[in-house]
């Protein structure tokens, strides 16, 4: 999944809102109970960044709050860019 994610997050073309495939995988992820990595929850922001979806972000960085995952400075970078 991280993977799949940071394909979407390195995407050029972000008219075919790539940031709807990193959202659904990281939906999908957590759906099938799989821990997203932190790496992971970044390069979901940062897609979601790149396709204006700042408030979906956030809520991921909320969400990696309530996993007790440590947002990094990259995490933090990504949600605030």
């Amino acid at each position: 999944y991280g993977a799949l994610i940071s394909a979407c997050e390195k995407g050029q073309q972000w008219e075919g809102a790539r940031w709807e495939h990193a959202w659904q995988l990281m939906a999908d992820m957590l759906e099938a109970r799989i821990q997203p990595s932190v790496i992971a929850y970044s390069a979901s922001i940062s897609a979601l960044e790149k396709g204006e979806q700042w408030a979906r972000g956030l809520a991921l960085l909320v969400d990696m709050e309530v996993r007790s995952l440590k947002p990094d400075l990259i995490v933090y970078n990504a949600a605030v860019s």
